[in-house]
């Protein structure tokens, strides 16, 4: 185990379960805004790199870890939001 890591209990995971949902949805629902501009296909590719992101979190047991990415993807609905698209260089 990595030293200075808080492990997620069972609670941990269950409170964190509803909030993960809703930001992968939120993420999901931000990339179909017309503000984002890119294309069809563009479109579901980014939404198969969040879904592939979110079942490779779900094994994840760091709370830091948890909270980050929860971190991320509130900040990247953001941006969405705005009509940018998040990781691309201005």
């Amino acid at each position: 185990m990595g030293v200075g890591l808080l492990w997620a209990s069972a609670e941990d995971i269950a409170r964190n379960k509803p909030a993960v949902r809703s930001a992968y949805r939120c993420l999901l629902r931000a990339l179909n805004l017309e503000k984002v501009p890119l294309s069809l296909a563009a479109r579901e590719s980014k939404k198969a790199e969040v879904r592939h992101i979110f079942e490779l979190a779900a094994s994840e047991r760091s709370v830091h870890n948890i909270r980050e990415l929860l971190d991320i993807a509130r900040h990247s609905v953001s941006l969405l939001e705005k009509g940018e698209i998040p990781g691309e260089s201005r």
